[in-house]
C-alpha cells in the first residue's frame, strides 16, 4: 500500500518510527521490543521502503502539539500523503489521532489514509498480543501472526565452555535487553551466520543443572553439523518451535541424553 502508492506517484516511500518506545519514556510500563531500530529498518527495506526515519522519543517531544509536529514533518519531507494505523496518535496528550491529523492535513496540504486493523478468527492482531505469545514461549503462533519468525541476534560471546566439555558446543549471544525474550526452555530454530543458514537446538535459560542461582537467562544455540570458532561473529537466532521446558537433571549423563533427543527432534521439525 505505502510503497505501491508512493512509487506510482513518483515519490519515495518513507516510514517514520520512534525509539525508545514512548511508554518506556513516559513511565507507562516496560515495553519490550519485537524489533530493534536496525531490524525494523532492514525489514522495511526488504519491503521496498526507500527511507526509514527513527525519531528519538523524549519527554520534550511528547509535549509538542500534533500541529507543530506535522508542520515540521510536512516542511522537512514535502509530505503529500500520510498513512496511519487505526489506533495511532501523536502529539501532546495523544491529540493527533486520525481525525485530528486529517484536519491538520487540510491546512498543511497533505491527505490521510487510515490503515484498518488486521484481524484473524481470534480478533485484532496486535503487537501486545504477539509480545505475550513470545513471552510464554509460543513462538509458532507469534510467527503466524507476524508473518515471520521471531529472532534475537548479537555477537557470539564466551560462556563457561561447559557445552564443549560435554560434547555439545553452543554459541552464546549477547542479545539486547530491550527485546522480548522467549520463555525459558528449549527451542528448534535456525541460525544465520555470514549469509549461511543452519539448523539449531536453542536453549534459553539459567542452566539449573549447573547454575541454579543465575538471574539473567542465557541464549545459546547448538548449531547442528557445525564445529567452527565463531567468537565475535554476529549471529541471528530464529525461533521456530518450542520443544520443552528447561529442566534440572540429576546427572550430566541424563542431561546429555536429553540434549541429543532435543537435537534429533529439532532436525525432524526443521526438515518438515
Amino acid at each position: 500500500m505505502l510503497t505501491a502508492g508512493a512509487h506510482a506517484n513518483g515519490a519515495p516511500a518513507v516510514v517514520l518510527t520512534f525509539d525508545p518506545h514512548p511508554a518506556n519514556i513516559l513511565g507507562h510500563g516496560d515495553v519490550k521490543l519485537l524489533t530493534s531500530p536496525d531490524e525494523r529498518a532492514a525489514l522495511f527495506a526488504s519491503l521496498g521502503v526507500d527511507v526509514v526515519i527513527t525519531e528519538r522519543f523524549t519527554r520534550e517531544l511528547s509535549s509538542v502539539s500534533a500541529f507543530d509536529f506535522m508542520s515540521r514533518l510536512t516542511k522537512g519531507l514535502g509530505l503529500k500523503h500520510l498513512l496511519t494505523g487505526y489506533d495511532f496518535a501523536l502529539g501532546k496528550g495523544r491529540e493527533g489521532n486520525a481525525t485530528r491529523l486529517t484536519e491538520i492535513g487540510r491546512e498543511l496540504g497533505y491527505t490521510v489514509e487510515v490503515v484498518s486493523a488486521l484481524s484473524d478468527e481470534s480478533g485484532v492482531i496486535s503487537s501486545t498480543e504477539i509480545r505475550k505469545l513470545i513471552a510464554v514461549g509460543n513462538v509458532a503462533e507469534a510467527a503466524r501472526l507476524m508473518g515471520r519468525s521471531y529472532a534475537l541476534q548479537g555477537p557470539v560471546i564466551r560462556g563457561d565452555g561447559r557445552g564443549r566439555k560435554i560434547g555439545v558446543p553452543t554459541a552464546n549471544i549477547d542479545y539486547s535487553s530491550e527485546k522480548v525474550v522467549p520463555a525459558l526452555g528449549i527451542y528448534a530454530g535456525w541460525v544465520y551466520l555470514a549469509n549461511e543458514k543452519y539448523m539449531a537446538a536453542i536453549s534459553i535459560g539459567i542452566n539449573p543443572t549447573f547454575t541454579p542461582d543465575k538471574q539473567i537467562p542465557s541464549v545459546e544455540a547448538h548449531i547442528l553439523d557445525f564445529d567452527e570458532d565463531i567468537y565475535g561473529e554476529e549471529l541471528k537466532i530464529e525461533f521456530i518451535a518450542r520443544l520443552r521446558n528447561e529442566l534440572k537433571f540429576a546427572s550430566v549423563d541424563a542431561l546429555v541424553e536429553q540434549i541429543w533427543k532435543d537435537v534429533e527432534e529439532t532436525r525432524t521439525i526443521l526438515k518438515s
